[in-house]
């Protein structure tokens, strides 16, 4: 039997220990934590605040910002000391400007792509970051919106890809993933197989859970990033052949995996009754490492190496926490993030 003494000295110590255990951070066994990228810089926010929407931003290499609004039909220009804004591309229909303008790509020679729809008809056209106009082409297929995004509808052409010798978009209905386009307007190949969907007795349903983003991968070959339906996403080689297919998977899509219906509702729009499907990725990216960024529809982003495993799980924290739209990767090392054209570093 201990003495009062040694009984005492017993007890104070197990109430340390239990202080300490309620004290310490506890974490769920294979939970992983959540990084939080602090802004460094980017576009000032006096000059940010003039625009309407900031659907994608990009600097050359000599420092000046490109700032794609969607919402304002146009492309503009933001050069050193960043307090005048010029507008290199503005709305209309007719070539050289914008109308229903969809996507945004900056080559590494300068040369930039718009996707827009003037009469719901697909158009390209490229641009010096002058503003002049290199020509472009209309495909011969009509937007048809397959994916619901921010509230407003979104076609195959919500995303493109500027190597800066061709161009690659999405189009399913073709029967493939990917389309590449030279300078032209001329189809120089398709890859990618569509994925199985269980849905393939409806066509736009189909379609819609095979639209997604083509992104150049730097190492080589290019990633493909499906928005909706299971998340997923593909490696391909430069000859456009399959590497792997690997899941988006995390406690941040849980709810999002526990929603997915089995039939979709309808809208009614000029194009007839389209199904209704909610994407489960924003924006996705790759650096100059070969590393590809998924930004989910919630503000969490996912970092997957060249072999397909995710290495890191991100949030961004601009003047909040903030949920990418967009990724511009640069030559130093950081990224430019879309709304707000917030800048931050890509290192750990």
């Amino acid at each position: 039997m201990p003495s009062g003494a040694a009984l005492r000295s017993f007890l104070t110590l197990l109430g340390l220990v239990a202080s300490f255990a309620q004290s310490a951070p506890t974490q769920p066994a294979g939970a992983r934590s959540i990084e939080t990228l602090e802004s460094i810089g980017g576009l000032p926010a006096h000059a940010a605040g003039g625009f309407t929407e900031i659907s994608a931003c990009a600097r050359s290499s000599d420092g000046e910002y490109l700032i794609f609004d969607r919402r304002m039909h146009s492309v503009s220009s933001v050069q050193a000391p960043y307090d005048a804004v010029r507008v290199l591309v503005q709305i209309g229909a007719e070539p050289g400007k914008l109308l229903h303008p969809t996507a945004f790509s900056l080559a590494a020679d300068g040369r930039f792509v718009v996707a827009d729809a003037p009469g719901n008809k697909g158009r390209i056209q490229v641009f010096l970051t002058s503003g002049a106009s290199l020509g472009g082409f209309t495909l011969a297929t009509r937007e048809v919106p397959t994916l619901v995004f921010e509230n407003y509808l979104q076609s195959g052409i919500g995303s493109l890809a500027f190597t800066g010798r061709s161009i690659l978009i999405n189009q399913p209905e073709l029967g493939t993933l990917l389309s590449e386009y030279a300078m032209d307007g001329g189809v120089s190949r398709t890859f990618g197989t569509l994925r199985p969907t269980g849905q393939e007795h409806d066509r736009e349903v189909n379609l819609a859970l095979n639209t997604g983003l083509p992104i150049i991968n730097p190492q080589g070959g290019f990633y493909f990033v499906f928005l909706g339906g299971v998340p997923m996403f593909r490696k391909y080689d430069a000859a456009g052949r399959l590497s792997f297919e690997r899941h988006i998977e995390g406690p941040e899509l849980d709810d999002y995996i526990r929603s997915l219906p089995n039939s979709w509702p309808k809208r009614r729009t000029e194009e007839g009754e389209l199904p209704i499907v909610q994407p489960a990725v924003r924006a996705a990216g790759a650096d100059a490492d070969g590393n590809l960024w998924v930004s989910l529809m919630t503000p969490v982003t996912y970092v997957y190496d060249n072999a397909g495993d995710k290495r890191r799980t991100l949030q961004f924290r601009g003047a909040g926490i903030m949920a990418p739209r967009s990724f511009f990767f640069t030559r130093g090392g950081t990224v430019l993030v879309a709304p707000g054209c917030y800048e931050f570093s890509t290192r750990k």
